[in-house]
């Protein structure tokens, strides 16, 4: 990082900063010119605003910086599934159904009886799926603005937005070839199984969306960066400061871009490619939404982890 403390530390990296904050090679190889024409007095205005314009520029990639750095820790504390850690993940199968029994020689089933199987099923999943509402409370903490929201603000973004940041996390558990999803336990679930507890056509666009963005091939910075701003959506229903939303979603936005402009400098169109999975993820984030609205119903026949019944705002079981 290139800043006034440091910055003949090191010529290269000083030439590259210059000329990516849009300064010529001229300019960076020999310095400012004066025209000839030009007076000593507007030479000396000429080259204060141009030191005003530099220190400008400075001030604002360096704080692009700093929010690219707040995230990038944020999300590798606070992330269970980054690489490193996928890397000592020990896979094992799973299932759903362990907590239902099927009577021998039993063939047929009532419609209450799938009900309840179908509502087991949930709860299991419900179970895997807990740890990660701790974590991407924790993580949103730690979004630069983003405690500065009113608990109400912050409570809905996390709230209405946590469906759509698991599946961009869990992505890369999604895996299209084996048919499976990879909690962060190591529980191998299979497509079949969330296909009861949701529904073939959903969980077949879960997993076009996942492997979709595994194709970008982003770091986990980059998938840090672009779960703040899945997390900073100004649009909610029910938000109050739709602006403070707006302004912290933007710094995300332009975070992202400088760091897709510096990994990935030869793919022109990844950046805007990242940023059409917004609405693909919205449009599934409404659509969990409606899913979830037979199980709110059910509420009274089973107990949920108190954490999970809270993020979807489910009655909670006196049991519980």
């Amino acid at each position: 990082m290139v800043i006034r403390l440091n910055r003949n530390r090191c010529q290269y990296c000083r030439f590259k900063k210059c000329l990516a904050v849009g300064m010529s090679r001229d300019s960076v190889r020999y310095g400012r010119v004066p025209k000839r024409s030009k007076s000593q007095e507007e030479q000396s205005v000429t080259s204060s605003d141009s030191s005003q314009d530099q220190t400008a520029l400075e001030s604002k990639q360096l704080a692009i910086y700093d929010v690219i750095l707040s995230i990038s820790q944020a999300h590798h504390a606070h992330c269970a599934i980054t690489e490193d850690k996928i890397k000592n993940l020990v896979r094992h199968p799973a299932t759903l159904m362990t907590k239902i029994h099927i009577p021998t020689g039993h063939l047929q089933f009532t419609n209450e009886e799938i009900e309840m199987q179908r509502l087991l099923m949930w709860q299991q999943l419900a179970a895997l799926v807990t740890p990660s509402i701790h974590s991407v409370v924790e993580f949103s903490k730690r979004v630069p603005n983003f405690p500065d929201l009113s608990q109400d603000d912050q409570l809905i973004l996390i709230k209405t937005g946590f469906f759509e940041i698991w599946l961009t996390r869990m992505a890369r558990m999604i895996s299209k070839e084996e048919n499976i999803v990879v909690f962060e336990d190591g529980s191998c679930i299979s497509r079949q199984e969330l296909a009861v507890v949701y529904s073939p056509d959903f969980v077949t666009s879960m997993f076009e969306v996942a492997n979709g963005f595994n194709l970008l091939n982003l770091n986990d910075t980059e998938i840090g960066l672009f779960t703040g701003i899945v997390l900073a959506t100004s649009d909610r229903q029910g938000l109050l400061d739709t602006q403070s939303v707006e302004r912290i979603q933007d710094r995300l936005v332009e975070a992202l871009k400088l760091q897709v402009s510096r990994n990935h400098s030869t793919e022109e169109n990844l950046f805007a490619s990242i940023i059409m999975k917004l609405p693909e993820l919205r449009t599934l984030g409404s659509q969990h939404n409606d899913l979830l609205r037979w199980y709110r119903g059910q509420w009274h026949r089973g107990s949920l982890p108190p954490l999970f019944a809270e993020i979807y705002d489910i009655p909670k079981n006196q049991d519980s």
